[in-house]
């Protein structure tokens, strides 16, 4: 059964008025603890307002829509906040209501940070971008493709989006993907970290000089405001047109009246608030949303 999405102002508004995920489930994406902190996986976070910090268990917030509205489509969302805390709520939760509401299964990633502010000034940052975010990364993709059949949701339409610097380590996943291993003891190993598509919303990492984009590389959503920095607001229509240029997929969206860090919000009212209902029509556009698995 094909899903109706819901683009009206009601659903948006709702979406934006939810709450911390208390009843929501948190699966830890290594059950015995991520590669090299599993001796400080039971370590309590640090939650300042919305922020979130010192993650050393690395897990997914899980967001199922209505089995009446499921597309099959999924989408691993990556919050931004310079590498150093997470901004869990505007770029987290509220994203992945929204896209639950719609039809869209949604998890809320929570990786380990490179900057995280919890370390001491002057005391070695014991992860890395590269290393621990991106592998968190890519085990989320792992682990929503492997339980596909639980959560209602088709392994060939898994995609990630990324705000700020979540959105380098989307960026990582999209071009740093490797196929699964069928011979690997870990189930998960066996998953590709292809993702399916990618959003880059107003992303970090643009300046990066390693990221290579060939034909292969997954279908990408990009927005931003026109008063961010230049390295967003202007990086990302020349990284549309590099998109462009090796054959690969694009749609850009640069919003006159915003700046950085809009994600979801109840107070934004202007255009730039809107930009996830463009990212679901897209995504209806680019055919990742249908029947949703039996």
């Amino acid at each position: 059964m094909k899903t109706k999405l819901l683009f009206g102002l009601l659903a948006f508004t709702t979406v934006l008025q939810a709450a911390a995920p208390t009843d929501r489930p948190v699966v830890p994406l290594w059950p015995n603890g991520a590669p090299g902190s599993e001796a400080r996986k039971n370590e309590p976070e640090k939650i300042t307002g919305s922020n979130v910090s010192g993650i050393h268990n690395p897990s997914l917030t899980v967001y199922l829509p209505a089995k009446d509205k499921a597309t099959g489509c999924a989408v691993i969302v990556t919050p931004g906040g310079g590498h150093a805390r997470l901004a869990i709520e505007h770029e987290g939760y509220n994203v992945a209501q929204f896209l639950a509401d719609n039809g869209v299964a949604a998890f809320v990633l929570k990786h380990r940070l490179a900057k995280d502010d919890t370390v001491p000034q002057g005391t070695a940052q014991p992860y890395t971008i590269d290393r621990d975010s991106l592998n968190d990364a890519q085990r989320a993709i792992k682990l929503v493709r492997s339980r596909a059949s639980e959560w209602g949701v088709d392994p060939a339409r898994v995609g990630i989006i990324g705000f700020s610097a979540g959105g380098e380590v989307a960026l990582l996943a999209a071009t740093r993907y490797t196929a699964g291993k069928a011979d690997a003891t870990d189930a998960l190993d066996r998953q590709s970290t292809r993702p399916d598509f990618f959003g880059l919303i107003y992303p970090g990492g643009l300046p990066r000089t390693d990221i290579e984009l060939t034909k292969d590389t997954p279908s990408v959503f990009l927005a931003c405001g026109y008063s961010d920095r230049a390295n967003i607001s202007e990086g990302l229509p020349e990284f549309y047109l590099k998109a462009k240029k090796a054959g690969v997929n694009a749609e850009l969206h640069i919003y006159a009246g915003a700046g950085h860090g809009f994600g979801v919000r109840a107070t934004n009212k202007s255009p730039s608030g809107a930009w996830i209902a463009r990212f679901t029509e897209w995504l209806g556009d680019r055919k990742f949303l249908g029947v949703a698995m039996k």
